[in-house]
């Protein structure tokens, strides 16, 4: 199976390669991106054999790799659960991309060598059995994603968010490299096997921690390391952004769960879980709620995947509270929710944000209040996008409420880890992520309302056209698969039981049972198909009934405009305001919640008796990351350059004593080193 990888990997860089000259052809695009497909199938391939089998897999030395030692690549259960993840999130992606449009004009030539890169870079980051081969991995993900932020660079607001992804894609980096880097010293070797033989301990063990998670954290997008996403999505290319929320943040994900619940090994006590519970509550209640007053359907989206961030690293949390607590089977059900929840994400939130590039190439903008009825005039698009919000929102019988369920289960099973403090904790957490999965619900219900349903707001919407063969067909299937993976949750989560030993160790039982989940003692149970069978027989009922009661014909007749009076004959479609908007359905959610935790505001500017000039409300939030984190790094960085500036006028006498000064420090830190 690891050939099969390794020769995948090698297409993914001969393609990057050949991108270069081909980049002029007009046929440069579809042969790339084929290929692309190609590898992105033999991964989900290799994922599924190693699952199947159950056992990790390891190949012999590379012929690359750093000095002190060969590098090696392999599979164990935790790996091919993501990669899994990123075969089908990498096929949707391209043949998306097959159809050689990005924002309705053909995909830049530029664009083109970097996504084979990044899907190497991902893969890479998966397969790596060392620290040196995974970081390697990391930064060849995030440095080709940037150069795919960056793609269309013209656009003011496509180098700003291009500029901030790379500052928080250089930080992730900077603070992953000393975490390996402390594991790596106490064990004296880079390979992952030695790590878990020596686990850090007392501050080294901190350290760790802390360094993971602002690692990871910052390349996941978990608050307050989020503020790159919600711009860095909309300025990149539809399937770029459908694999970075998809696959990325996962990868990123994966290695913060390889790195605090595998490497530092199971003696870690219970209060490793509790940042991890605090920043996933705070990320999934700040995603939701974000995403209910954005009007970009991109922004949308990348606030809506910030939110499920949360849920995975709550689960990741809980699991690391509950094996300090020695409670193996409900670290399994944390585990195992946190895994689920992973997939279903990655595969209806790449569905989604190729219906929102679907939805630009047809209609012709992003903006909400530019769209609506589109449901007529791309009905595959509007099927797709449906199955994909009903699963953002966590109706069942679809995956999203499968593992929302199962993380539900194991927050309330906190009270069985004896610490008082901790209870409050899960309590508060339930609550919050209770709350959380209510917004996103609503977010969207506005955001399908606003897009399909309706009248068209505008004349290019009105004229929108249904997406190509090969957008449909990459919208359909993990739509198709969503509905998959609702229905057979407990089979999808037993292939995850490689990845559960990974992170917990051996479990007596996965929280399954059949096709169904089972959590608890008592074996609550979740049965999707008998949930979808009592669904299906309800609505056929109501139908009949409906007919059975309606008039032969359907009877047709105006609709009725909220009082406004009839449109004039330039307006054909209806006037637009007659219609809610993005801000109007907010404004609920934007007063009650967004004024304390966004600091959301309202302007009304009413003209006085007798002006003409139309009225205007303006609706403004702020990010608190903005003035908490981005503000003080800016004026840091500020200060950092002024006292860089003022070293170019330092004396040769400076310098000299600057670079020996520096010289004693770094041998003293070698001696401290070395005498520990």
């Amino acid at each position: 199976m690891l050939t099969l990888f390794a020769l995948c990997l090698w297409v993914l860089v001969l393609l990057a390669a050949a991108a270069v000259p081909l980049g002029r052809h007009a046929r440069a695009g579809l042969v790339v991106h084929a290929g692309c497909l190609i590898a992105s199938v033999g991964f989900a391939v290799v994922a599924l054999a190693v699952l199947l089998g159950g056992e990790p897999v390891e190949s012999g030395p590379l012929p690359f790799g750093p000095p002190w030692a060969p590098a090696q690549i392999g599979l164990d259960g935790l790996s091919a659960w993501f990669l899994l993840l990123l075969g089908i999130a990498g096929s949707a992606a391209s043949l998306f991309a097959m159809e050689g449009k990005a924002g309705g004009h053909p995909l830049p030539a530029r664009a083109l060598p970097p996504f084979p890169l990044f899907l190497a870079g991902m893969a890479l980051t998966l397969a790596a059995t060392d620290a040196f081969l995974l970081l390697l991995g990391f930064e060849l993900m995030s440095f080709a994603s940037w150069a795919l932020v960056a793609a269309e660079h013209e656009k003011p607001e496509n180098r700003a968010a291009a500029r901030l992804y790379l500052v928080f894609a250089v930080l992730a980096g900077a603070c992953l490299v000393p975490a390996f880097g402390l594991l790596a010293g106490q064990a004296g070797a880079l390979d992952f096997a030695a790590m878990r033989d020596a686990p850090p301990e007392g501050w080294r063990a901190a350290a760790v921690l802390l360094l993971g998670l602002l690692g990871a954290g910052a390349k996941a997008g978990l608050v307050p390391l989020h503020a790159w996403l919600p711009l860095a999505h909309p300025a990149a290319p539809s399937h770029v952004s459908a694999l970075m929320s998809g696959a990325m943040t996962k990868i990123a994900l994966y290695v913060l769960a390889r790195l605090l619940l595998d490497l530092c090994g199971p003696a870690q006590p219970s209060w490793w879980g509790v940042p991890l519970l605090v920043l996933g509550a705070a990320s999934a209640l700040f995603g939701a709620l974000r995403a209910n007053l954005e009007d970009d359907a991109k922004t949308l989206l990348a606030c809506s995947t910030i939110e499920n961030i949360g849920f995975i690293t709550l689960g990741f949390g809980l699991a690391l509270a509950f094996r300090g607590a020695d409670l193996g089977p409900l670290a399994a059900l944390a585990a195992g929710a946190a895994l689920l929840h992973a997939l279903n994400h990655g595969v209806f939130k790449t569905g989604l944000f190729l219906m929102a590039g679907a939805v630009l190439h047809g209609a012709g903008s992003r903006r909400l209040d530019r769209l609506g009825g589109l449901i007529h005039a791309m009905p595959v698009t509007a099927l797709a996008a449906l199955i994909g919000a009903a699963a953002a929102a966590s109706l069942p019988p679809l995956s999203g409420f499968a593992s929302e369920w199962l993380l539900l289960q194991a927050l309330l099973a906190g009270w069985r880890v004896s610490d008082i403090g901790f209870q409050v904790l899960t309590a508060a957490a339930a609550a919050v992520a209770a709350m959380a999965a209510a917004l996103a619900a609503a977010a969207m219900v506005r955001f399908f309302g606003l897009v399909f349903l309706g009248r068209p707001r505008s004349p290019r919407g009105a004229g929108a056209r249904e997406a190509g063969r090969f957008e449909r067909a990459a919208m359909l299937l993990p739509a198709g698969l969503t509905v998959l993976l609702g229905l057979f949750p407990g089979s999808v989560l037993g292939l995850a039981a490689p990845a559960l030993q990974e992170l917990v160790g051996p479990v007596m039982r996965v929280p399954a049972r059949g096709a169904s989940l089972a959590a608890g003692e008592g074996m609550t149970g979740y049965a999707p198909l008998v949930i979808a069978l009592l669904l299906a027989l309800a609505l056929g009922v109501t139908w009949l009934l409906v007919r059975r009661r309606s008039p032969a014909a359907t009877a047709r007749g105006p609709v009725w405009n909220c009082g406004f009076i009839d449109p004039p004959p330039h307006l054909p479609f209806g006037d637009p305001l007659t219609q809610p908007g993005a801000a109007g359905i907010a404004q609920p959610l934007r007063r009650m919640l967004g004024e304390t935790l966004l600091q959301a505001r309202e302007s009304v500017d009413m003209p006085a008796p007798g002006e003409t000039r139309p009225g205007r409300h303006a609706v403004r939030f702020a990010d608190p990351s903005g003035a908490l984190l981005l503000g003080p790094a800016a004026r840091l960085r500020d200060r950092i350059a002024g006292a860089a500036e003022r070293m170019r006028h330092f004396t040769i006498r400076r310098c000299l004593s600057l670079s020996f000064a520096t010289l004693v420090g770094m041998l003293a830190l070698l001696a401290w080193l070395e005498a520990r």
